[in-house]
């Protein structure tokens, strides 16, 4: 606790803060680049993230969405039709984050060749 505002301090080093549950969702691949597909091309439907989001499972992402949605980053929005459609969109706490998380995929993206030259590397050394 802050002695001068009374506010709870959070310290993601200690093993107790919960801060550390939310790096773990926000440090998360499927996480990470749903907040981004959301961030930059808008609302999608469950198919559409899906789709853009190569290589995740139904599971995964279902499980992510619903993390996602938990902690505040997004809503689902469900919209009675035949068939039902279901929308997710970041919320102002999700849009707060994407500046950061789309800069580390853009820096992935940036230094994975030195990336992969430095574990070309490591491999031939140590084996």
């Amino acid at each position: 606790m802050d002695v001068k505002t009374g506010e709870p301090r959070f310290d993601a080093f200690s093993a107790f803060c919960p801060s550390r549950r939310l790096l773990d969702t926000i440090g998360d691949k499927w996480a990470s680049l749903v907040i981004v597909a959301l961030g930059l091309e808008g609302p999608k439907r469950y198919s559409e993230l899906a789709a853009r989001i190569d290589g995740v499972s139904q599971k995964m992402l279902t499980q992510t969405l619903r993390g996602l949605e938990r902690d505040g980053l997004l809503t689902r929005t469900v919209t009675p039709s035949v068939p039902v459609r279901v929308d997710y969109q970041l919320t102002p706490l999700g849009l707060s984050l994407l500046d950061p998380i789309r800069h580390l995929k853009e820096w992935a993206e940036a230094h994975m060749p030195e990336v992969d030259a430095a574990r070309a590397e490591y491999d031939e050394r140590v084996q």
